[in-house]
């Protein structure tokens, strides 16, 4: 394979064509790393994560070296090559290992039979029903705090607001989501 050097990847492009690659001209292999490159790393980047993405454009780059003789010239090299980066992109995911979780794990989250999982989901819920049953202003405070992980004097300076108004409504707010629970009104 040839080598690409800093100065191979300044050069002025030159005109690309599949019976140079044929013929093994380095000159055309780095224009096309140069031309293609950047385009075949922005595909395989939608499958993989960002930091193998160059890894595999490597890969792809170096698979059109070796089977340079089969580039059909009457095809555009660009989609050549992101069938190639396509096939390597997925190679790489099916040789993924993925980490296994000891079952006693999955137990203490979810509990023996799960239910404790299930009854947190529907908690959840139900905290979301009653976040959209209060109003716009009480919403807003709640939301900051506990989702935004705000202090309420953060959140006073994020609305313009001052730090009593603030308290009222997540106190009133609060209020009303502890009473609409007690009462069974979200579920």
């Amino acid at each position: 394979m040839p080598k690409v050097t800093m100065s191979s990847l300044t050069a002025p492009p030159i005109q690309l064509t599949a019976r140079d690659l044929h013929d093994g001209d380095t000159a055309v292999f780095d224009a096309a790393y140069r031309t293609h490159g950047p385009s075949v790393r922005a595909y395989v980047s939608r499958f993989v994560p960002q930091d193998e993405a160059d890894d595999l454009t490597q890969q792809t780059f170096l698979e059109l070296w070796r089977v340079r003789d089969r580039v059909d010239p009457t095809f555009p090299l660009i989609g050549f090559l992101l069938g190639i980066a396509r096939r390597r992109s997925i190679d790489h995911l099916r040789r993924r290992r993925f980490d296994l979780v000891d079952m006693s794990t999955l137990q203490e989250l979810s509990g023996p039979t799960g239910d404790a999982l299930v009854d947190r989901l529907v908690y959840v819920s139900e905290i979301e029903q009653g976040l959209t049953s209060l109003n716009e202003e009480q919403r807003e405070v709640l939301v900051l705090s506990y989702f935004g992980e705000l202090t309420q004097r953060e959140i006073a300076e994020h609305l313009d607001l001052p730090l009593g108004t603030v308290k009222a409504r997540m106190a009133r707010g609060m209020a009303k989501l502890a009473e609409r629970l007690n009462q069974g009104v979200l579920r």
